[in-house]
């Protein structure tokens, strides 16, 4: 007999996800978003509140964010989080070397998650916060792990089998090591990404510099690339 689902708490899952995705932001935006009913999003609010997962963003009257009780979500003893642990020291290296943000993602179903990071000491720098998704589609995260992943999975994401040039590309991706980014998803953003491989050489992260055009030039690319894929390398490596 099939098990009958909670329509209401499939409702508040969805408030819980579109704040995280869309804060600080409030019931009437929510609603309008859920296409739901302003009382219910409220009640729903003031229950996810009651429990500690979201809070009033401060200095923004009727507007919700996440409480950092989220955080606790991410700290169990699992392999996401052993290779967020081993990512640290190759993220802050990756920050010293380069001045640049860099950060560890890994795929959440069909987005990625943004899990740790080293924040560029720069004024003008690109901060991706924690917990934040990445799209599968055009970033440079997903440019760099599609070329290691089966065919049939390449063609979920790509929407068909990979023709010659496509596959071409692929190759060229894993002989240098790294993809890029080039203000395809933000204008004046650049991101490189190198995939991080498990002992079955599938992808379990990719490893990310991003920063302003104007200091990720093309002729600073290479030699970041290399910094970059090394790091991926050395934490595949310990993945094994």
């Amino acid at each position: 007999m099939a098990v009958k689902r909670s329509r209401s708490a499939t409702r508040m899952l969805s408030v819980f996800e579109s704040i995280a995705h869309a804060q600080p932001i409030g019931v009437s935006a929510l609603a309008r978003l859920l296409e739901a009913d302003k009382s219910a999003v409220q009640r729903d609010l003031m229950t996810l509140a009651d429990a500690g997962w979201i809070r009033p963003a401060p200095g923004l009257s009727g507007q919700w964010e996440l409480s950092p009780h989220v955080l606790t979500l991410a700290r169990p003893p699992h392999s996401n989080e052993s290779l967020r642990l081993r990512a640290g020291p190759i993220l802050e290296r990756l920050r010293t070397e380069t001045g640049e943000t860099a950060y560890l993602a890994v795929p959440d179903g069909d987005h990625f998650v943004v899990m740790a990071a080293a924040e560029s000491h720069h004024l003008l720098r690109m901060v991706p916060a924690i917990g934040i998704v990445i799209p599968m589609q055009g970033s440079a995260t997903a440019r760099a792990v599609l070329p290691y992943l089966p065919e049939d999975r390449q063609a979920q994401i790509l929407g068909s089998l990979p023709d010659a040039g496509t596959r071409a590309k692929f190759d060229a991706t894993r002989a240098r090591g790294y993809t890029v980014n080039d203000e395809e998803l933000q204008a004046g953003a650049v991101a490189m990404a190198a995939a991080v491989l498990g002992p079955d050489g599938l992808p379990v992260g990719t490893l990310v510099l991003t920063g302003p055009a104007e200091r990720l030039t093309p002729d600073r690319r290479e030699a970041m690339g290399a910094l970059l894929s090394a790091g991926a390398r050395q934490l595949s490596t310990e993945n094994g």
